[in-house]
């Protein structure tokens, strides 16, 4: 990539609230991170969830804070070109690390993930704050193609988010945070334009935590969707103490390296969220 290429990239991402940049990482990272992914779904973590029932076609897994357990996640998210871009996206000195979140979906899986913002699901502020999404499978619309609605995130306001599955256990924590309900699929569709990038593995999407996004089940009888999600902090990102967040729940918090006991504004520094 040029230096035109990511002030491109960074001009859409500000703009629309998401992006694509191709060919940012090459075949060696994709081959080691498929044999790592393979690794973890087969012994899924505490903080994993199995978003199919039981008993329906396919699977859509999630697992968070991976790197902490495996050293390849630790080498791409903190270690491959992913860092670099983040800060270039988001004109930081930093990239912190926050977490990384493994989303699998299996052929012949008819679970979506629900339209939403991210940012509403952390416990942190600040406009440096942003989500790579990498593939390593082609991903096409149907096999659950990320959609975003275009310059949603320029209302910059929060609205409740929504829990992936009935059974995940997040729905009732994030009840606490008292949030207006995020606006149904058809009235997100009426107010903003609807992108969309098929993306092939050594592609990345950029896409700010105010942004809202969806992206359907996978129909393909063949074709996996395996992708990982790391979320990066720059310079001004601070702790945000409102109640509710993901990781109040006891399974996340269980396989963090060490407790986290910030205040409310302080720079989230710890063992959990290293600078790259």
């Amino acid at each position: 990539m040029t230096e035109d290429d990511i002030a491109r990239a960074r001009a859409a991402y500000l703009r629309d609230g998401a992006t694509v940049l191709r060919g940012v990482l090459d075949a060696e990272w994709i081959d080691r991170m498929r044999d790592a992914i393979e690794r973890v779904i087969a012994a899924p973590s505490e903080s994993a969830v199995e978003y199919t029932p039981q008993g329906q076609s396919g699977r859509y897994v999630g697992d968070f804070f991976v790197w902490m357990r495996d050293p390849d996640f630790a080498d791409f998210v903190l270690r491959s070109p992913l860092p670099a871009l983040a800060r270039a996206m988001m004109g930081s000195q930093v990239s912190r690390l926050f977490y990384d979140q493994l989303l699998v979906k299996e052929p012949g899986t008819r679970e979506h993930t629900p339209w939403h913002q991210d940012l509403p699901y952390w416990p942190v502020r600040g406009e440096q704050v942003l989500s790579l999404w990498i593939p390593f499978d082609p991903v096409t619309i149907a096999t659950g193609a990320v959609q975003y609605a275009r310059g949603s995130h320029l209302e910059k306001k929060l609205y409740a988010p929504r829990a992936f599955s009935a059974d995940s256990g997040f729905g009732a924590l994030y009840a606490k945070m008292g949030l207006e309900p995020a606006p149904d699929e058809a009235a997100l569709r009426k107010r903003y334009e609807i992108v969309c990038w098929e993306t092939e593995p050594g592609d990345v999407l950029v896409h700010h935590p105010l942004t809202f996004h969806f992206s359907a089940g996978n129909l393909s009888p063949v074709v996996r969707r395996r992708a990982l999600a790391v979320r990066y902090l720059g310079d001004d990102a601070r702790w945000d103490a409102r109640p509710g967040t993901f990781v109040e729940k006891d399974t996340i918090r269980n396989g963090l390296i060490e407790p986290m006991a910030f205040a409310d504004g302080d720079v989230p520094e710890s063992a959990n969220f290293p600078v790259c």
